[in-house]
């Protein structure tokens, strides 16, 4: 089992907190470290910045949203980092949702599969180098129809440091993990059971390569009072389920509803949406997030452990900025 850490945000101006993570993470053995983007910090300054100043721990976005860049753009700021990092980058991507897509990127939504695809060709073609990229998608045209006409097929001037730089796709949704096991080389799920896997996921990776990694997002609180560590769990289901999402589309909600707490994402929903946060989130069934995270005393979590071992995780990304959790997970698990 390998472990990755999620710095979250970044803590006091001047980047001194990430950077001291990054390298306590990187002294105990964690293979990457993963930056998020939603719509505050980017996921690339942060990680240029901790590659600076580490030897050789794995600069990872969890996730980079596909609506914020084209497909070649995303392939420059890829290859750049991976080159100036000496190989260490691993591009999370995904879809995010609408709110996030339509509101603040101004991209359209609609099909998130097709356009993923088609985005997994272009960003793959720009990295491999071989031809001048040419592209003719319902999505992504390259070069652009329309226009002045005088758009023309280029290559990227950057030689690559690796011809194929690690794809893992943040999703939820089984189709969108089934994709992801086609044309990725690893797999972030979020809110993910291990006691469930096969019975969610079981199909959509069937067609997955030897060598994909599933890097499991899992929050990591040691703690003697179990009720209180699961509180904390339970705020983040909450928001997610409750307000990341509009009432008839909310993938977080879908996922949970597939997970068998269907009624109770429902009642999430009501709550938050009627302004009552605080009833919903407390209205988080215990059972639920506890399967999605790892809480309680060291014993306890080192009793938990053994499902996420048993499943096909391959990848835990620790959730916490402790240095005695980081600790605590590198002796039970390295």
């Amino acid at each position: 089992m390998r472990l990755g850490l999620g710095i979250g945000p970044l803590g006091p101006p001047g980047g001194q907190m990430i950077v001291q993570l990054a390298r306590e993470a990187e002294s105990l053995g964690y293979d990457t470290i993963w930056c998020p983007e939603i719509y505050g910090a980017d996921c690339f300054t942060p990680l240029t910045w901790i590659g600076a100043k580490t030897e050789k721990i794995n600069l990872g976005t969890s996730i980079m949203q596909i609506s914020a860049r084209t497909p070649t753009s995303a392939a420059m700021h890829a290859v750049t980092l991976d080159y100036l990092s000496n190989g260490r980058l691993r591009l999370g991507i995904g879809v995010s949702g609408p709110q996030v897509v339509e509101g603040w990127y101004g991209q359209p939504y609609p099909k998130p599969l097709a356009r993923t695809r088609e985005w997994i060709q272009i960003f793959r073609d720009v990295v491999q180098r071989k031809n001048p990229v040419e592209f003719n998608g319902k999505h992504y045209q390259l070069p652009l129809e329309g226009g002045m006409g005088l758009g023309k097929p280029l290559k990227l001037i950057l030689h690559p440091l690796r011809e194929e730089i690690p794809l893992y796709l943040g999703a939820e949704g089984p189709k969108n993990v089934a994709l992801g096991a086609e044309l990725c080389d690893g797999w972030i799920p979020m809110f993910l059971s291990p006691f469930k896997m096969d019975q969610l996921y079981g199909e959509s990776l069937k067609t997955r390569p030897p060598h994909f990694d599933i890097a499991a997002s899992v929050p990591v609180i040691v703690d003697e009072d179990v009720d209180r560590a699961l509180m904390q769990i339970k705020q983040n289901i909450g928001f997610y389920v409750g307000g990341m999402g509009a009432k008839n589309f909310n993938v977080h909600k879908d996922h949970v509803t597939r997970m068998g707490y269907g009624s109770e994402a429902d009642h999430i929903q009501a709550l938050f949406m009627s302004g009552r946060r605080d009833e919903a989130i407390a209205s988080v069934p215990d059972e639920l997030a506890d399967e999605v995270s790892l809480v309680g005393p060291k014993d306890r979590i080192k009793d938990r452990l053994q499902a996420w071992e048993e499943s096909a995780v391959t990848s835990i990304n620790v959730g916490s900025r402790d240095p005695d959790t980081l600790r605590f997970m590198a002796e039970a698990c390295l």
